[in-house]
This record gives C-alpha cells, structure tokens and sequence, in this order.
C-alpha cells in the first residue's frame, strides 16, 4: 500500500442486513436461521429486513411477509423495536471509535470514517481490528462490510460490492474496470428519473459514466452534484455544502383495520405530534403543513390512473411552535379529506415545513397586534410543559384529545435513511434488548 498514489482516505462501514442481524443478536435461537423483521404483526405487511440466510434463499428487503411466507413457510418473523435498534447502534459506535474515529454517521447501519496517511496504507490491518472489536463486543453474527477508498463516494460503492462481511479497498487507478460491471443503477443517489437523464445522454454503463468531462456530468444532472460525483469518482474529494433542516414530518402504512376515516386522524394527529416536538427540540417554527394520503395500490400502478389514488393537501400559517396552531391546520386538511377523498388511505403523512428561526423571522406588525398572536404565545407555553411532562412520564402521559396506540407503537420514532430517533422520540418505555416480538401470523 505504500506505494500507492491513491491511498484510501476514507473508510466506509455498512451492517449487513442490520435489524435482523440486530435480532438475531439479541435472541441466539434465532442464529443460522432465515427470519424477517416486519413494521406490524401482520402477513399484509412488507420485510423491513430479512437475514442472511432468508437472502440466500430468494428472500428480499421489502417483499410482503406473506410473499416470503410461500417461499419459505418456516421462515421466523418478528416486529420491529427501533429503541432497541438504536440503544445497540450507540454501543457500536463506542467500539468502533476504540479503533478509528467516526468521522459521520450516514445511517442507522452506516458509518464513515476519516483516515489518516498512516493508517491508509495499512487499512485492511484496520478493517480486520474493527471486525474483531465488533465481534468480541457482540458476536460473530453481527457483521459488516466495509469498503476504503480516496472518497466516501467510492469506500461505500466497495462497501456494498462484496456483502455479507466483505472488504475491499478500491483504488482509482484500476477505474473503471475494477467496476466496470457494476449497474448504474446501484450507484449511490442515482434514482430513476437521473437514469432517464444519463439514458438521454447516451450513458448507459459506468464506463460511460467514467467518461463523461465533469461540465458533461454537471450539465445531465442540472446542478453541481453532477460534477461533484464526478470528482468523487475519480478519487478526489468534493464535499457537499452544510444542509440546513427543511422538515420534520412522518408517515405510516395503516393495517387494514386502520383505514376508516376515524382511525386515519387519529393516526395523522399522532403523526402530527411527534413531528411537532422534534420542531421544538430544534428551536423551529414552521409556516406549512402538508397532509397526504394514498392508495396501496399506488406501488404497483404504472399508468397516468395512479394520480387518483394520491391525495395532497397543504395549508400556510404565521410561522408556529405550538401544538394548537398545527392541531387547527391539520383538522382543516382532514375535513378536506372527508369530503374530496375517493379512495381509501393505506398510508398517510403528515410533513412541517417552510421552517426558520425566531431570528430569521421578519414579524408581521398587525399579527404581533392580534389575539390570534397572544393565543400562540400562550400555547407555546403550553406545548412546552407537555413536552415536559411527556419526557418524564412517558409520550402518553399529556395530549391533546384521545390516545389510541397505533398499531406497531413507534409513532414518530421510526427509524429512516439519514435519521436515527433520539430517546425523547419514543413514547413507550423502552423494552429489554432480549424481549423479542415474535409475529404470530
């Protein structure tokens, strides 16, 4: 390694198939054996994540639990715990940094670390430390890949190319061929509607890709990022600029007895609430709220009909904190909702936005003069105490009309690509890491 002009900078970590690893950590019976991890006790549901073993049997991420179920009807499903997911996620991150800081963490399951010239040239050394830190803290069934390159880009394509347990180092030098079979599609941030824009262009492998001038890649993308992967490609670093927080929303898919029009604002106001806490962690106001509902069917319907099976309603508002100015919004959406909607709701999402700090804010003279103004400072007040509460006794302890657990629990504290909820983000008290949820469909 020594000798090699690219030394790798960065090094990339990804879990294999990390919740269901994570369970079968948790529950030894579960070792060896092809399971999957479900969002709620429910065949009509879809594999969050499946194990290893259920891969290497034709079993993937996102497939419904009953299509998994035909192919291997002893297949062992259990219910997601995202407390516990995250718990387990710190403890990682402690044993990872006694071996090499954590220079970002990506994901839930993804972590990206810096590395100096001395450790580059010794990085598979490195690798095999991490691997052995990991599995003497935890076991063997808790395994990762990790990829090293010049640029993050490149560690997390050589992460993702040799999984499960994996390690490769991927050097500039031997592009593009080293990578010359891998599908444009697998690249990291290419989404459908940029595959149509690199097949217009005439890129249809990475060896187009690779060919491309950086002002060629800028002007298919439309924007800067086209040249920044570009650079990144090529092994030189183009870091992206500090993104400022645009939104805090969730979303749910509603089990089947779930969808009537009671149960969906039950579950939207819920939804709402989550969302509008971490707002205030944040020390943020909105402006917006957008409520959207949509069809299953949605998924699989390719034709212009699919429009009709999605419904968006969003409202404006004086930038807010409070639970009752968003609480108004919302039971405006959902009365619109009661009347327009054609269809009904497997899933519905509820999404502040247009948000600022109190110092961005230009105050509107005759709202400052208005009842409405001194009805939100009152109700911030409010919010705040309920906050309070709910961090000392638990999410259920204040809100403002009916409770109902939503089925699968976990109403704003889900885990998503790029976020990993914060204690305060989970209602319940958190469960045992071993008490696993075991499906009984």
């Amino acid at each position: 390694m020594s000798d090699n002009p690219h030394l790798p900078e960065r090094l990339y970590l990804d879990f294999d198939s990390f919740f269901a690893s994570a369970e079968q950590y948790f529950n030894p019976d579960l070792r060896g054996k092809p399971i999957g991890v479900v969002a709620l006790d429910s065949a009509h549901t879809g594999c969050i994540a499946v194990s290893r073993e259920a891969k290497a049997l034709g079993v993937k991420n996102n497939m419904p639990a009953r299509e998994a179920r035909a192919i291997l009807p002893d297949m062992t499903f259990v219910v997601a715990r995202p407390d516990v997911y995250v718990r387990l996620h710190k403890r990682i991150l402690a044993v990872i940094e006694t071996v090499v800081p954590i220079q970002h963490v990506r994901s839930i399951d993804e972590v990206v670390c810096a590395l100096l010239p001395s450790e580059g040239r010794q990085c598979l050394v490195l690798a095999k430390r991490i691997k052995t830190a990991l599995a003497r803290e935890f076991s063997p069934v808790l395994t990762c890949s990790i990829g090293m390159a010049p640029t993050e880009l490149l560690a997390k394509i050589a992460a993702e190319r040799h999984k499960p347990n994996g390690t490769l180092v991927l050097d500039p030098a031997m592009l593009p061929a080293q990578l010359a079979d891998l599908k444009l599609g697998k690249l990291p941030g290419l989404g459908e509607g940029m595959m149509t824009r690199l097949a217009a262009a005439g890129v249809h492998d990475f060896n187009g890709l690779w060919a491309l001038a950086p002002k060629q890649a800028r002007a298919i993308w439309g924007n800067v990022e086209g040249e920044r992967l570009w650079h990144e490609l090529h092994g030189t670093h183009a870091p992206r600029a500090a993104t400022r927080k645009r939104m805090f929303g969730h979303s749910r898919v509603l089990p089947s007895d779930w969808r009537t029009p009671d149960k969906v604002e039950d579950c939207a106001r819920q939804l709402l609430a989550g969302a509008a806490r971490r707002l205030r962690r944040a020390d943020l106001r909105a402006s917006r709220l957008s409520l959207s509902l949509r069809s299953q069917r949605l998924r699989s319907t390719r034709t212009k009909s699919a429009e009709a099976l999605r419904w968006n309603w969003e409202s404006q508002f004086q930038p807010s904190r409070d639970d009752r100015s968003f609480v108004r919004t919302l039971g405006q959406g959902l009365a619109e909702a009661r009347r327009h909607l054609t269809f009904t709701p497997h899933a519905v999402s509820v999404v502040l936005h247009g948000l600022d700090g109190d110092a961005d804010i230009t105050g509107d003279l005759f709202d400052m003069m208005s009842n409405d103004a001194s009805d939100r400072a009152r109700w911030e007040t409010i919010s705040d105490t309920m906050d309070q509460v709910r961090a000392r006794f638990g999410g259920k302890a204040l809100s403002l009309g009916a409770h109902e657990t939503v089925p699968g629990g976990y109403v704003g504290g889900k885990i998503a690509f790029g976020r990993i909820p914060e204690a305060a983000d989970f209602e319940n008290a958190t469960g045992a890491d071993e008490d696993t949820h075991f499906c009984t469909f």
